[in-house]
């Protein structure tokens, strides 16, 4: 794999972007990794210590039976930690490389590994889900795609359950043209005006050099 560009990588996001098709480079990320799952520069190769924070916070019960997806799966980490916790997993990825490089990564995992489209998910998903993990995806989106994709993954929810957001973050009117988009506080806010209520909010910063802001914030659907 050719060593990372970024600046080439942000001009070609910016011109799927410009010509309406803002998700027709994702398999490119993947692909150019060669099936190595380490070469994806996204990757952190394990799973967000937040995810993990808040599985240990709310334990299933022994036999308890709940179902999670997660969105934009990339190489799995995550998925596989909901997995580990007891959790029935769906995870998807529009990339048919992402999901070939989780499956080959994981090839006896209880994860069922799916290539899908959030914008034109199967109707057996809606509604039918516990908890949605949403990581990274809405920030690398362009205005109106990004309330269509934070719309859509309300819509996974079932009456009571829970989202999970992990995103980079800006401050209100900063950034306004990098790639990828940090969401600010109006803009997370915007799963309560959907109509879930807002169960925790962590803004952080991250152990990169130098360290990039992060928001942690999590939503339950009204029963």
């Amino acid at each position: 794999m050719a060593e990372f560009d970024p600046e080439a990588y942000r001009q070609m996001v910016r011109s799927y972007q410009e010509r309406e098709d803002p998700l027709g480079w994702f398999d490119s990320i993947y692909s150019s990794a060669n099936g190595d799952h380490t070469a994806v520069f996204w990757a952190d190769l394990a799973p967000n210590p937040y995810l993990t924070g808040w599985l240990k916070a709310h334990p299933l019960d022994k036999g308890e039976k709940k179902k999670a997806i997660a969105v934009g799966c990339g190489v799995g980490d995550d998925a596989e930690e909901l997995s580990a916790f007891g959790y029935d997993v769906t995870a998807f990825d529009i990339a048919p490389s992402a999901i070939a490089l989780c499956k080959n990564r994981y090839p006896d995992s209880k994860v069922e590994y799916l290539i899908a489209d959030l914008f034109d998910y199967p109707e057996a998903w809606r509604g039918a889900y516990d908890v949605v993990y949403e990581c990274n995806t809405i920030q690398v989106l362009p205005g109106k795609y990004r309330i269509m994709a934070r719309d859509a993954m309300v819509s996974l929810l079932t009456p009571g359950g829970t989202i999970l957001v992990s995103c980079r973050s800006r401050l209100a009117g900063e950034q306004t043209d990098a790639i990828p988009l940090p969401l600010d506080r109006d803009e997370i806010g915007g799963f309560v005006r959907a109509g879930l209520n807002e169960e925790s909010f962590v803004a952080y910063d991250d152990d990169q050099t130098p360290p990039v802001p992060h928001f942690f914030a999590t939503y339950r659907k009204p029963l």
